[in-house]
């Protein structure tokens, strides 16, 4: 439909009527700084021919064109200077001759995508313009390039009272599917002419080298061009012989190039392994960003910024920061996971490290050299899951408490109704940190190559370590400051590097044109958080995002990343039930993170592919409940209540509300009625989630209850037990997706970040002690109380709301 209404509206430019000589210059004539078809090649003269190609503009750029076809070229008798930054160019042609002189601009103005284009320029003139017959006019461009081999350009230009008119089609094709050789051929008509009598040119454009490009270009009149552009980077250079229709030359083009970063063998042969880059990773690791004032780093960013530096033939090596890093060990592990692939390539991974624990110390050290500031000081205190129990505070305070625990390992409430660990908690917490400590000591002593009794000896019998211990006992390589990394690396390396930021690298910077079309589309959908309507994952929105994903054309597979410990399992069901019809439309891979339990888990069950981490807390297949009631606190706070009512149960959920909580608290626990009625829904629940779990995984019934009943598993203890299928984070995930979307490994795709974030954060703005509704937010232990008394009575897939503490971060 596109290209039928692209040929209908040339068509009419082409049957408008024309008396005389035309006012607008014939397409070649006026092309003439081009090498090839507007198409063929980078993005022609940034909109002045087709401005559907402004689209592919990914920098600020500039060209200076320069012509001696009137004389020597320092007479400047023929000049053209072009600019564009993303969808926006402008240029302008000037020539001057005996008669005279004339300048024609133009503005130009794109929109769409990569797979279609179009454009909207308007031109004027200056100076003599009835000597050289101008007319401003209007032009009309498109750009279609189906795939990575064809690209299509039309453009209709009309002049302004005149009428006359001019049509442009363009083709351009790549055999190799990449910039190394594209053959094109164009044809002109204006509407003074027979189509016998149009104007065509065919070449190609050959690119043997990174920014070293070779074109050839036949006329209809017998003319012929051949041209040559040499990218250095930001700055390029241009020749072109021009020969008339006797094959004998006639005159030369030439050109400069001054702004967007292009390709260019200085990289790959001049420039190789001159750097470092620096990552400094102060602050928090997130998941999304705002979209403005917001420099926070993402998980994403950093796996991509690392896969970009293994790439970039320039960089030796990545320089990295933990100073006043703060995430949790599996992002970690993610990123170490990441560095060890980077160091696949010879490159060499420098870490600065001042204050940290166990985690940081795994992360550190997978480096090549280990920088300790000289006042550092860092632990090896091995892993720890502890609770707080509210129990005798709830009495003390006059808050009842029942739980209804019918699953071994569901221990999610214990810290309302005991006053330590249940046996079966214990086993489940002490089977996690065994897990967390066999990792670190199995990754940590093969990279330091230190035995594992070594290993043990430190943790258990040194723990805290001063800069020299830890340099004498070979925990680190070097104490030093971040400021003299550098001459570090100088020492390594055996001469200096430079440093650069991420965002330099050559992959976030080089122009698309490379391949045409649009990238494959993968869908990241974010469930972070508690699992609710409303709140932490959004249920109720979320889901109309994961129906956009399954209902894009574009979007050719889903990874849903979930970092959760549950909750409400109508929420957890929501978008369960969305990717379960999405199965069988589109691949749909989970990625889960720190935690995916209980309701997080109820939310991956139906992946074609589970991904997590070894240290995931993943499984927690159980429901449990609990009834928060008043019993003495209202009176203590000189509080009463009264009520009239009708049905024998009305009176079940009614209470005073809690001062700063701003939630209920039911004056009555439940009667013994009651508490089998609940019985019966949390039962029944828990028989509804192991048939999900169980339909999903294709396993039976008893196979889940059997790894079910609550108990959290890590990630390594699920890949066994059959919850996880792989081993791996978020580009793990990402890989899954692309090959089982037939999509070619090493082809990059454009991810989708799902629910948008915010264009800012306006609570930056919000004074810090203002109302307190803001205290209670960063106050666990009422967001926890809040969050139970909201949901009290209802049957709930989540663990312990302690574990949502790490992923309440990820919300602010």
């Amino acid at each position: 439909m596109r290209t039928i209404a692209v040929i209908l509206v040339l068509s009419v430019c082409l049957t408008l009527p024309a008396k005389g000589q035309s006012t607008i210059p014939p397409y070649h004539t006026h092309n003439d700084f081009l090498l090839a078809s507007p198409g063929a090649l980078k993005t022609g003269l940034f909109g002045y021919d087709n401005p559907a190609l402004l689209a592919y503009q990914h920098q600020f750029d500039l060209v200076f064109m320069l012509s001696d076809v009137r004389g020597r070229w320092s007479d400047f008798n023929r000049w053209g200077l072009f600019t564009a930054i993303p969808n926006f160019g402008f240029g302008l042609i000037h020539e001057k001759s005996p008669l005279g002189a004339v300048t024609d601009y133009r503005i130009s103005l794109a929109f769409g995508d990569h797979a279609f284009s179009s454009g909207l320029a308007y031109g004027w003139s200056t100076e003599s313009r009835a000597t050289f017959n101008r007319r401003n006019v209007a032009k009309l461009g498109f750009l279609i390039r189906p795939v990575q081999y064809l690209s299509i350009g039309l453009i209709g230009t009309k002049a302004f009272s005149s009428g006359d008119a001019e049509g442009v089609v363009e083709i351009a094709g790549r055999p190799l599917g990449n910039e190394i050789v594209t053959a094109f051929a164009d044809y002109a008509i204006q509407s003074k002419q027979s189509l016998n009598n149009g104007a065509w040119s065919a070449g190609v454009a050959v690119e043997p080298l990174p920014g070293i490009r070779v074109t050839g270009r036949y006329f209809d009149t017998k003319a012929f061009t051949v041209g040559v552009q040499l990218s250095l980077g930001n700055i390029g250079l241009t020749t072109q012989a021009h020969y008339d229709q006797n094959q004998k030359y006639a005159y030369n083009t030439y050109g400069i190039r001054l702004g967007a970063y292009d390709r260019n063998f200085m990289d790959t042969y001049v420039r190789k392994n001159q750097n470092y880059v620096e990552m400094n990773l102060n602050g928090p690791i997130k998941y999304q960003r705002f979209r403005l004032f917001d420099d926070s780093k993402t998980l994403a960013d950093l796996l991509e910024s690392i896969d970009a530096a293994k790439s970039d033939v320039t960089v030796a090596g990545i320089a990295i920061n933990t100073s006043g890093m703060t995430t949790d060990r599996e992002k970690l592990w993610e990123l170490r996971e990441k560095l060890k692939d980077f160091k696949t390539t010879g490159k060499r991974v420098v870490i600065f490290i001042d204050r940290g624990g166990i985690d940081l110390y795994h992360f550190a050290s997978i480096a090549d050299k280990i920088v300790m500031d000289p006042m550092g000081t860092f632990f090896l205190e091995g892993y720890v899951m502890g609770r707080t129990f509210l129990k005798g505070t709830l009495e003390k305070i006059g808050v009842g408490y029942d739980e209804w625990r019918f699953f071994k390992y569901k221990s999610a409430v214990e810290m309302f109704s005991r006053d330590k660990m249940s046996e079966a908690d214990r086993e489940q917490r002490q089977k996690l940190v065994d897990d967390y400590y066999k990792l670190a000591k199995n990754e940590i002593c093969e990279a330091r190559k230190m035995s594992q009794a070594a290993f043990d000896k430190l943790v258990n019998e040194d723990v805290i370590f001063l800069p020299q211990e830890a340099r004498d006992k070979g925990l680190v390589d070097t104490l030093a400051r971040w400021d003299a990394v550098k001459d570090i690396i100088k020492t390594l390396e055996g001469e200096a590097k430079g440093y650069r930021s991420p965002r330099s690298l050559a992959k976030f910077n080089l122009p698309p044109d490379n391949v045409w079309g649009e990238k494959p589309r993968i869908a990241v959908i974010y469930a972070l958080g508690a699992c609710a309507m409303d709140e932490g994952i959004t249920a109720r929105k979320l889901v109309k995002d994961v129906e956009a994903a399954v209902n894009d054309g574009r979007i050719k597979a889903i990874v849903l990343r979930v970092d959760s410990p549950g909750g409400d399992g109508l929420a957890s069901d929501y978008i369960a039930e969305a990717l379960k019809k999405a199965k069988g439309k589109k691949p749909v891979i989970v990625s889960q993170g720190f935690v995916a339990a209980s309701g997080g888990y109820w939310l991956s069950m139906y992946a074609d592919t589970i991904v997590a981490a070894p240290t995931t807390i993943t499984g927690s297949i159980g429901v449990i409940g609990g009834w928060m009631y008043n019993k003495g606190i209202k009176e203590w706070m000189g509080m009463s209540t009264d009520f009239v009512k009708a049905g024998a149960h009305a009176d079940l959920g009614f209470g005073f509300t809690l001062p700063l909580l701003g939630v209920g608290l039911p004056d009555r626990n439940m009667t013994t009625d009651e508490q089998a009625r609940a019985e019966h829904l949390i039962k029944s629940f828990y028989k509804e989630f192991v048939g999900k779990v169980a339909s999903g995984r294709k396993m039976s019934y008893d196979d889940i209850h059997r790894i079910g009943e609550g108990r959290v598993w890590s990630g390594s203890d699920g890949k066994q037990n059959g919850l996880v299928d792989v081993l791996g984070g978020l580009e793990t995930a990402i890989n899954i997706a692309k090959e089982k979307a037939s999509i070619p490994k090493e082809q990059d795709v454009t991810i989708v970040e799902m629910p948008k974030k915010g264009l800012l954060d306006f609570s930056m703005f919000a004074p810090r002690l203002f109302g307190i509704e803001r205290e209670v937010k960063e106050n666990p232990l009422l967001e926890q109380l809040k969050f139970r008394l909201k949901h009290n009575g209802a049957p709930l897939p989540m663990l312990p709301l302690e574990d949502l503490d790490m992923v309440f971060l990820e919300q602010e």
